[in-house]
């Protein structure tokens, strides 16, 4: 059964069989021909009748059968570049809307801190429950794709705005620039092949997160019960380590997300996975920009 984890499952990578095959040259706007390297071939839930797998005609069979011209190909329906980067700016805007709205409206002086901090952690968690069940659902879910990004976005600006204003002024800023400088720096290796996403790189990368996750948890369980840092990996030099192993995992699962969205593109995905591309991209880029928040607040605290 394919992972639908948003963390450690990217679609396009696993296959009911194993791992979809890759490097295998796509068929843009037609047939594949062969089931492997194609993750939209198949045991594919888009795959239409044998002959024209993307035609939009209930007698294709028929015409098969019957030996009648089967009907063209057509791209009406199909994932483009434009849907998936006007469903990610969306998804984006709803997140740094919210965002703005309750760094604004929730303050976080000393009066109000707990209550504005209790809010964002409360909205944490309801985006994390949403984004989970987005995960599991077979198709995409675009108001629950936006609602995960408007309580996303709210504990996003509680937190900055708590680091910023008690922390280290400005860190909001530099971690959305860091954000956009990784984001910028993987898109140009990958489109110039300097990354390549073949089956090693996704198992490499899928472990090193499943270890990452599993310290941060042990760490945060020890902090929680035991008092002060827990295990010391989120402060001092260790949380400057790993606060940079983090990152370095944001831009690779950024690589994973870019390889999704062109392959749904080749293989003519339907256009509603532009919203679960919008979604896996959102996820990254979150974590990215947590990352760079708490390395940021780290290193100023070691001032």
């Amino acid at each position: 059964m394919r992972s639908r984890n948003p963390v450690f499952s990217r679609r396009g990578f696993s296959r009911d069989n194993g791992y979809a095959g890759f490097n295998a040259a796509p068929q843009a706007g037609g047939p594949a021909v062969g089931t492997q390297g194609n993750p939209y071939a198949q045991g594919n839930p888009y795959a239409q009748p044998a002959g024209n797998p993307y035609a939009q005609n209930p007698y294709a069979q028929q015409d098969l059968q019957y030996g009648a011209p089967q009907a063209p190909v057509t791209t009406a329906g199909r994932m483009t570049m434009d849907d998936v980067v006007l469903r990610t700016a969306s998804t984006l805007g709803v997140l740094v809307l919210a965002a703005a709205l309750s760094w604004a409206l929730l303050p976080v002086d000393e009066a109000h801190i707990s209550r504005s901090y209790g809010i964002g952690i409360g909205a944490a968690l309801i985006g994390m429950v949403l984004a989970l069940v987005q995960s599991f659902k077979r198709t995409a879910s675009p108001a629950l794709i936006l609602t995960y990004a408007a309580f996303e976005g709210v504990f996003l600006g509680v937190v900055s705005n708590v680091v910023d204003t008690h922390i280290a002024s400005g860190a909001a800023m530099q971690a959305v620039i860091g954000t956009m400088a990784v984001f910028a720096g993987v898109l140009v290796a990958y489109k110039a092949g300097w990354i390549r996403v073949n089956r090693r790189f996704y198992g490499f990368v899928m472990a090193a997160a499943l270890g990452f996750v599993l310290l941060m948890v042990v760490n945060m369980l020890f902090a929680v019960f035991g008092g002060g840092d827990g295990l010391g990996f989120r402060s001092g030099a260790l949380g400057v380590f790993f606060g940079i192993v983090g990152i370095i995992l944001g831009a690779c699962f950024l690589a994973l997300d870019f390889k999704q969205v062109e392959d749904g593109i080749a293989y003519g995905a339907p256009r509603d996975e532009a919203w679960l591309a919008a979604f896996g991209l959102t996820l990254t880029l979150v974590w990215i920009y947590m990352e760079f928040l708490r390395l940021i607040a780290i290193l100023n605290q070691n001032d």
